[in-house]
């Protein structure tokens, strides 16, 4: 089947296409949650990422288009969940604009009173450090106050679909991956 070439951008391919590609890189799933105004907010990214070590600087991207996009401007700390593989239910609820994302979740506050997911492989308390424009999306950096992390598999999106780790066994590093590390 040939892709839908109907909305073509200047570079010759569609976003369809290009989102299609990007899909090929896997990622690990998080939820990312707030409180404004006495609203909860929170949304499934795969986006999230480190950025610096020091300082601790993490990101994630959010959509121009997404309905509480002027609420997320103006959060001041917000929490990162890193699901696990069994919590890809929790994944879908939370990728679903206008929904009842909460009822049900079990719900945690971290040390610095952030709101967390229940269950996830590991958990970043963040205050907000700076909003970046990303073309048809908004940057958001945070900087990291505190974190945990627990054993587990972690919850797995590749092509458009969630994924799951096959094996346990690693396979080779570089040579002295210390050095590698923080080029990656």
């Amino acid at each position: 089947m040939e892709a839908d070439r109907s909305n073509l951008s200047q570079t010759g391919f569609s976003p369809r296409e290009l989102r299609n590609a990007l899909g090929m890189f896997t990622t690990g799933v998080a939820v990312v949650t707030s409180e404004v105004n006495g609203s909860r907010l929170g949304t499934t990214v795969s986006s999230f990422n480190s950025v610096s070590l020091a300082p601790p600087l993490v990101l994630f991207s959010l959509a121009h288009t997404a309905l509480s996009l002027d609420l997320w401007r103006q959060v001041k700390m917000f929490g990162v969940t890193v699901l696990r593989e069994s919590q890809s239910e929790i994944s879908t609820r939370f990728s679903r604009a206008a929904s009842d994302k909460w009822t049900g979740v079990t719900i945690v506050r971290g040390e610095n009173g952030v709101l967390l997911l229940s269950g996830g492989i590991a958990t970043f308390e963040c205050e907000m450090h700076a909003i970046h424009d990303g073309g048809d999306h908004d940057i958001v950096v945070g900087k990291v106050m505190a974190f945990s992390k627990a054993e587990g598999a972690p919850l797995l999106f590749h092509a458009g679909h969630y994924r799951r780790i096959q094996s346990e066994a690693q396979v080779e590093s570089p040579p002295s991956s210390d050095v590698w590390m923080y080029g990656w």
